[in-house]
């Protein structure tokens, strides 16, 4: 077991009565659930979001803690939030990293992979999952 390791699954949700399709407003929802599957403590600091709709057009995101909240995880423990954002475009993607202090004082990176955003009906395949 790696002494430093944060895991990162995300649940993708879209939100039809938060959106204006009209208006070009699609609206998501992800639900982040982190686990320590290290072999320290280790505290959650800040977020770094990368957000891309389907026009090519970026947006970061960067900030202290999620949602108001900067858990310290003890090996084993998850700690589970959900947040949001909008979209230009009916299908996007969102991936990123959570930066991190351990009890001893080591700082690493959790990788959030890829997920796709995607309105209903706008593909063949459903939103993925990845873990």
């Amino acid at each position: 077991m790696p002494k430093y390791l944060f895991t990162c699954e995300v649940e993708p949700q879209f939100l039809s009565e938060q959106s204006s399709p009209d208006e070009d407003v699609y609206a998501f929802a992800y639900t982040i659930t982190i686990t320590n599957a290290g072999e320290v403590p280790a505290q959650l600091i800040a977020r770094h979001w990368i957000i891309d709709n389907a026009r090519g057009q970026t947006e970061q995101v960067k900030g202290l803690g999620v949602v108001g909240h900067q858990p310290l995880l003890r090996p084993g423990e998850s700690f589970q939030y959900t947040s949001g954002t909008r979209l230009a475009t009916p299908t996007g993607t969102m991936r990123g990293s959570f930066f991190c202090v351990a009890e001893d004082g080591e700082r690493f990176e959790a990788e959030v992979a890829e997920f796709a955003l995607r309105a209903p009906g706008t593909g063949d395949a459903p939103a993925r999952v990845l873990h």
